[in-house]
């Protein structure tokens, strides 16, 4: 039988990622970088580049553009995002369900991304997904700060970077595997919980137990 949290014990904050961890966001920033290509008239491998989600825009965008030009760019790119990407992403599958389950221990749910916090609040509006707070323009160990803001007390992810964010604050890292990382990968960087995607989320959380951690 699946054991609730105590009941006696603290409310718990988890912590969700955005990207390849709530939502598949790759058709979304796909069509994004296509319409930032044919704007800027600069090649952008746009399938290449969602293969590779995660890290902050700027990472990706210096491999197409000069680093001048980059801070310019990202924010054309942040300002087309809304018309190109928002309708185009689905949520994964579980994502839903699982911050339901957070909240049926009692719990809270947030999302800390590194995604623009604007952005990443209207994929979650658009897909009714309704977390308690939203946190952008945060990654690796910088997530950090909002994780501990918020008491969380689990960070789940789908990328090494989520790991170390996790890990930074002092949560529990649980990991997906449904973004650019092996489950290998994901334990390697100090992953303490490795699912195949959130399907398995609700039955996890349902038997944790944190004074147990």
């Amino acid at each position: 039988m699946a054991h609730m949290v105590s009941s006696t014990a603290p409310a718990l904050t988890v912590g969700f990622d955005l990207d390849m961890t709530l939502i598949d966001s790759r058709p979304g920033i796909r069509a994004c970088y296509l319409a930032l290509s044919e704007r800027t008239g600069v090649h952008i491998d746009a399938d290449l580049a969602v293969t590779r989600l995660g890290p902050p825009l700027a990472e990706e965008l210096i491999n197409w553009f000069p680093a001048e030009e980059v801070p310019a760019v990202a924010d054309l790119y942040r300002e087309m995002y809304p018309a190109y990407a928002v309708e185009a992403t689905p949520a994964l599958p579980g994502a839903r369900e699982a911050m339901a389950a957070v909240r049926e221990t009692g719990g809270r749910a947030i999302v800390v991304t590194a995604k623009y916090e604007p952005n990443a609040k209207l994929h979650l509006a658009h897909l009714g997904i309704e977390p308690d707070a939203v946190i952008g323009d945060l990654w690796a160990e910088q997530k950090a700060q909002a994780l501990r803001e918020h008491g969380a007390g689990v960070y789940v992810g789908d990328h090494v970077g989520d790991v170390r964010g996790a890990r930074t604050a002092g949560a529990l890292s649980v990991a997906v595997a449904t973004g650019p990382c092996s489950p290998e990968e994901l334990r390697a960087a100090g992953a303490d919980v490795v699912l195949g995607d959130l399907t398995a989320f609700p039955r996890w959380i349902s038997d944790y137990r944190p004074e147990r951690a």
